[in-house]
């Protein structure tokens, strides 16, 4: 691909000028149109108020299982540690706080009755 010493860029006619500038001021009352209302409509963000919600009970929901599974954990080889009965209290804990975590998620959600027997956890 190379150029000869010949081969001159063409300039653009006047007439494709104005057609360019026309299509030009076009496009940016078109996107201009298109600003005003996506912000009138979601004030100007890329989410909506039920997608931070529902993000914000998912994190809420793992992080309740994840903390049963890691706490079970903990108590299970602290139990191992102290007793030295390797590995299975780690094991028997392990499941127990996977229990415990899937029982809270359930309650939190709202599928399990709480303790109180209100439909929540607390």
């Amino acid at each position: 691909m190379t150029h000869g010493a010949d081969d001159k860029p063409e300039k653009p006619s006047s007439s494709s000028d104005g057609d360019l500038a026309g299509r030009l001021s076009r496009l940016d009352e078109a996107l201009k149109r298109r600003s005003d209302s996506t912000t009138a409509e979601g004030g100007g963000s890329r989410f909506s108020r039920a997608d931070a919600s529902g993000l914000a009970r998912a994190v809420r929901l793992s992080s309740e299982f994840v903390g049963g599974v890691v706490a079970g954990g903990i108590v299970g080889w602290l139990f191992d540690r102290v007793l030295g009965t390797t590995p299975w209290g780690l094991i028997v804990f392990l499941l127990l706080g996977f229990v415990a975590g899937t029982l809270n998620v359930m309650r939190s959600a709202g599928l399990v009755k709480g303790p109180g027997g209100d439909g929540r956890g607390t």
